[in-house]
């Protein structure tokens, strides 16, 4: 098999990422957009070794499955991944990606049930981010192709709500007529580089994020969001250093309250331009309901909330346990605990912490041996020395939240032994180990449909 080549292929099973797998002279091919039991005719890309990449050509004989994508520019941009097929093959790729991971990576064999379905199958984010740039001398809004920072232009999102492609015609006007250019990432010119926005019960906050200080026309970009909006806030972002971050740390307020109050699981919270939320509300409420009911057992709990970010979850647990405590490294979200606390009269039932999990989580586990820890790290997964710490004083209760099944599954291998940790520091499969902790339940959850990633929770008890 070499690059280049062209041959007829029938795929059997799906990879990681939502691509097909196709075996062919020896060689595994992965196709990304083609389906389980289809033929095509395939044209190989790029090969090392026995394993390669390439694209089908023509599809010969299209699967039961197979659906025409709603968006015009699916098979260019790089934010869906599984737009060609059925939502119910989505949702069992999705159980089977979480169960290999664990398999592959973990050395776990584990029976994932179905994954939990998303009322949306379209329209559902409730955050639209979106890059602005320069493309053979005209202005580009849209989204980066798969791992490029290559801006596709776009007129519309159907994983968003109809106010996204309003957004979209509003920003692009208000760019012709007031003269302004996108971001230009080699040369640093351009004067735009984001415009973000996220919708909150009806309400929105909208970022521009600018290159230079000073927008001209800046009110009439405002009027045309007046025939968007019904209510919303609007921020300028500065933003002028070469960098891949989205905001800079200068925002300016132009319009509205900056920040909205807001009611989840009967807590209520605010947010702001660069608080997080996930962006599938349904999805999001039945995840937070079914976490608060394993990792509180009793009014006597004391659950300690890890990576807990603005403090949501954490007040739901602490409605029902004895006491909850948040740990939470960044200063910011640490202090809009504090706010939501008192907002929620938790006073006296919940703490934040701000610092590393890895610094505060022994000593609170010294002082409640009994407490239940709930886990929800950032892609990269839990730190090693948080689960040594959760292994060596022997916690009874671990709920984790994952939103990468890879970084799960290595950790879910060490905690309940299947994995085992080398002098040099390496990971290495373990099948004699008898470890510690049990799966008791696991649950995907499609929090965002159409895409390839998926959202899983984790209830783990001691044996």
């Amino acid at each position: 098999m070499e690059k280049n080549q062209l041959f007829d292929g029938v795929a059997q099973s799906f990879g990681t990422n939502g691509e097909a797998i196709v075996k062919a002279d020896g060689a595994t091919v992965f196709v990304p957009y083609l389906l389980p039991g289809e033929k095509a005719r395939i044209k190989v890309l790029k090969c090392k070794g026995a394993v390669c990449y390439g694209k089908a050509v023509e599809i010969y004989t299209p699967a039961e499955d197979r659906v025409r994508p709603q968006c015009e520019a699916f098979y260019r941009c790089g934010g869906c991944q599984l737009q060609h097929m059925r939502y119910r093959l989505q949702l069992k790729l999705k159980s089977n990606i979480v169960k290999e991971a664990l398999r592959k990576i973990g050395g776990i064999d584990y029976a994932v049930p179905a994954c939990e379905r998303s009322e949306k199958e379209y329209g559902y984010r409730n955050k639209l981010q979106l890059p602005i740039g320069r493309k053979d001398g005209e202005n580009v809004i849209g989204f980066y192709a798969e791992r490029s920072h290559r801006i596709i232009p776009v007129s519309d999102c159907p994983i968003h709500p109809a106010w996204a492609g309003k957004l979209i015609s509003a920003l692009a006007r208000f760019m012709e007529k007031c003269g302004l250019e996108g971001y230009d990432e080699t040369d640093g010119s351009g004067q735009l580089r984001h415009i973000v926005v996220r919708e909150l019960k009806g309400k929105f906050i909208v970022t521009l994020v600018s290159a230079v200080r000073e927008i001209k026309g800046i009110d009439y970009l405002l009027f045309l969001l007046d025939g968007i909006f019904s209510e919303y806030s609007f921020y300028l972002n500065l933003n002028d250093k070469k960098t891949n971050v989205v905001f800079g740390e200068e925002f300016t307020l132009l319009k509205g309250p900056g920040i909205y109050e807001c009611t989840d699981g009967g807590i209520v919270f605010e947010a702001g331009a660069n608080t997080f939320v996930q962006v599938n509300e349904s999805v999001r409420g039945k995840l937070y309901e079914k976490a608060v009911s394993l990792a509180v057992t009793g009014g006597e709990d004391v659950v300690i909330d890890c990576y807990a970010g603005g403090g949501l979850l954490t007040a739901m647990f602490a409605k029902k346990c004895a006491h909850a405590y948040g740990v939470e490294i960044v200063s910011e979200a640490s202090a809009c605990a504090d706010s939501l606390k008192e907002k929620n009269g938790l006073s006296d039932k919940m703490t934040n912490l701000c610092g590393k999990v890895e610094d505060l989580l022994p000593a609170l586990i010294g002082k409640y041996p009994n407490a239940t820890v709930v886990l929800d790290p950032p892609r990269a997964g839990v730190d090693r020395s948080v689960i040594k710490a959760i292994l060596a004083q022997k916690v009874a209760r671990v709920v984790m939240i994952s939103c990468n099944p890879a970084t799960l599954a290595r950790d879910l291998g060490i905690l309940t032994g299947t994995l085992k940790e080398t002098p040099a520091g390496e990971l290495e499969k373990n099948s004699s180990a008898d470890g510690d902790y049990k799966i008791d339940f696991l649950q995907p959850f499609d929090m965002f449909p159409q895409t390839k990633h998926v959202e899983t929770l984790v209830l783990l008890c001691r044996k």
